[in-house]
């Protein structure tokens, strides 16, 4: 291995490890949430895919809680049964688990892609470490902000495209059929597949309905959405939106550039971004 590859391999260990260690343990979905929002900030809002994961962290932060009190509910069918019912929610835990797994995932690999972009984006063999599509997109966003000038929206949309879809074919779609399959309860299954997203921004809800969250074309369709109505809203407007599901902390909102910096303290990272080894 030669001085170059042996530099973008260290480099990629070391932010990925720094990511893991940033997005948490799997109920810290507000903790990802900031990590979402710094991906964002730091780009100087070129990166909308990040502001919009961040949406879906804080809201499923309720959405999750919310369905364990209906499936506690719902286990009372089996309250003659208490094995079978202590098997059924065990399920369900382990299903949330599933999709909390997933938004963990998803801030970790974005982390990772942003910043190792960032340092080594025209680097030789960087494309063994991020999709050429995600590559190209991030690329053109570092060279933007170096230029200070803004992307203009149909590149802002072509780099969350390139990301969503990574994420839907590595990440979501396997994990969600992989979920789905262990999930033995018919009644929840049916609910769990038709969600109504409802993120704090939309003005409304009324397309963010599933029929069907198992279908990979259905949540494409919704994603790009909820792309189309953040520009709509407007990016200023939707970073505002975040302090409506009432998790993050004031201090996020105070200074969330002072709060992400003290959110790395806390975890013992480098107060530094990462930066070329």
């Amino acid at each position: 291995m030669d001085s170059k590859s042996g530099t973008l391999d260290r480099d990629y260990q070391r932010i990925h490890q720094e990511a893991t260690v940033l997005a948490g343990a799997l109920t810290d979905l507000g903790q990802r949430a900031s990590v979402y929002h710094h991906l964002y900030e730091d780009s100087g809002g070129r990166n909308v895919f990040p502001l919009i994961a961040a949406h879906g962290a804080l809201w499923g932060a309720g959405y999750f809680a919310l369905g364990m009190r209906v499936g506690t509910l719902l286990s009372a069918q089996f309250l003659f049964t208490p094995a079978l019912r202590h098997h059924k929610l065990r399920q369900l835990h382990a299903f949330a688990d599933a999709f909390r797994e997933i938004n963990r995932r998803v801030c970790v690999e974005a982390y990772t892609a942003y910043h190792l972009s960032r340092l080594h984006g025209q680097a030789v063999g960087i494309e063994h470490y991020l999709q050429p599509r995600l590559l190209a997109a991030l690329n053109r966003c570092h060279q933007a902000q170096a230029l200070g000038e803004p992307l203009p929206q149909p590149v802002r949309r072509e780099l969350f495209e390139a990301f969503f879809l990574w994420e839907q074919d590595v990440i979501v779609g396997p994990a969600v059929e992989q979920a789905l399959a262990a999930l033995d309860w018919s009644l929840i299954r049916q609910v769990a597949l038709r969600p109504r997203i409802e993120f704090a921004y939309f003005a409304s809800s009324r397309d963010m309905k599933f029929s069907d969250f198992a279908n990979t074309r259905e949540r494409i369709e919704k994603g790009m959405r909820a792309y189309e109505l953040a520009e709509q809203a407007g990016l200023d407007r939707v970073e505002d939106a975040l302090g409506r599901y009432g998790v993050l902390p004031q201090a996020f909102f105070h200074d969330s550039l002072a709060h992400f910096r003290a959110l790395r303290q806390r975890l013992n990272l480098p107060e530094a971004l990462p930066a070329a080894g």
